[in-house]
Parts: structure tokens; C-alpha cells; sequence
């Protein structure tokens, strides 16, 4: 947690998160633009599951699904929601992005999770969808593999939500 005293004078920024599942109990994770690394190993460069702050006004089952659109181009159709974490789980950002990340607007931000069942083919994800693209690249991985890769300042979200999504990475 942040202890800066900038920090403690910023709001949460609202936010979603998608952790989407393939129908053999893998979840999508991606590579973030704008953290270094190359390759495809969760262990180079920063992943993580799509997510976006909430506009004024939207709600959030509205606005996981334009972030999941914007982000990866995923079409409504190809997707559903499995569950809505019943909690709104915050996070602060480490000291050394105040002020830079969310722009400088935010101390962290509160997320309302969706686990969202995905029905399409990886032909349908597109990462250019968003110029510029968050991601540069994606794969599926076991959802227990999650927390162990570069995940980043995020890794107690996802050792989290590993518990509390676990019993949906079961194969359909």
C-alpha cells in the first residue's frame, strides 16, 4: 500500500476487469505496450487480464464489455457473463507511478470484476482494435499460472481472484 501523502489525497478511479475464460477452463491474459519485454513467456514483459476505468454514468456490466471490445475486439457475441464478483476490490499504485499513471488523476483504482465465458475463436481477438494498442501480444494459460508470471504491482488481485474464480477454470 502507498503511504505517499500526494497519493492519499487522490480518488480510486472507477474501473472493470475482465478475466475471460475459453471453454477449456484457460483464461486470456496479454501483454501491456507500455511495460519492456519481448517474447512469449509469462515471465517477459507485464500481463494481465483487460480492464478500463467505468465512464460517467455507464454501469458496469455496460463498460466490461466496451473495454473487453475496445482492448481486444472482441465482439458482445462471442462472450458472457459467468459470474460478478460481489466485491469491489481496490488496489493503490506503487509510489513511483503517482502522479504518472491514470493520468496523475488516481491514487489506484476500485475494480468490479466479471469472469466472462468466451465462446469464439482466437481469430476474433485483435489487439489493433485500439490505436494505440494496450497489448501486443496474448496468450491462455492455466488460471492457478496466473499470479506466478510478471503480473506486476497487481499479483494479490489475482492470487485473489484465482480463489474466488478457481472453481470456473474446470473444462465445460
Amino acid at each position: 500500500m502507498s503511504t505517499s501523502p500526494k497519493a492519499e489525497s487522490l480518488p480510486y478511479r472507477p474501473n472493470v476487469a475482465a478475466m475471460i475464460f475459453r471453454p477449456d477452463g484457460r483464461i486470456l491474459i496479454a501483454r501491456r505496450t507500455d511495460q519492456p519485454g519481448a517474447g512469449g513467456p509469462l515471465s517477459e514483459g507485464v500481463w494481465q487480464c483487460p480492464q478500463g476505468g467505468i465512464d460517467e454514468g455507464e454501469d458496469p456490466h455496460t463498460a466490461v464489455f466496451r473495454e473487453v471490445q475496445e482492448e481486444l475486439g472482441l465482439d458482445a457475441s462471442t462472450l458472457s457473463i459467468l459470474r460478478e464478483h460481489p466485491d469491489w476490490i481496490t488496489y493503490d499504485l506503487p509510489d513511483y507511478l503517482i502522479g504518472k499513471a491514470l493520468g496523475g488523476r488516481f491514487r489506484g483504482q476500485t475494480q468490479k470484476w466479471f469472469a466472462l465465458a468466451f465462446t469464439g475463436t482466437d481469430a476474433d481477438i485483435r489487439l489493433d482494435a485500439q490505436i494505440p494498442p494496450e497489448f501486443d501480444a496474448f496468450q491462455w494459460i492455466e488460471l492457478a499460472d496466473l499470479p506466478s508470471g510478471n503480473v506486476g504491482f497487481k499479483k494479490p488481485i489475482y492470487e485473489r481472484l484465482v480463489q474466488d474464480f478457481g472453481p470456473l477454470a474446470t473444462p465445460a
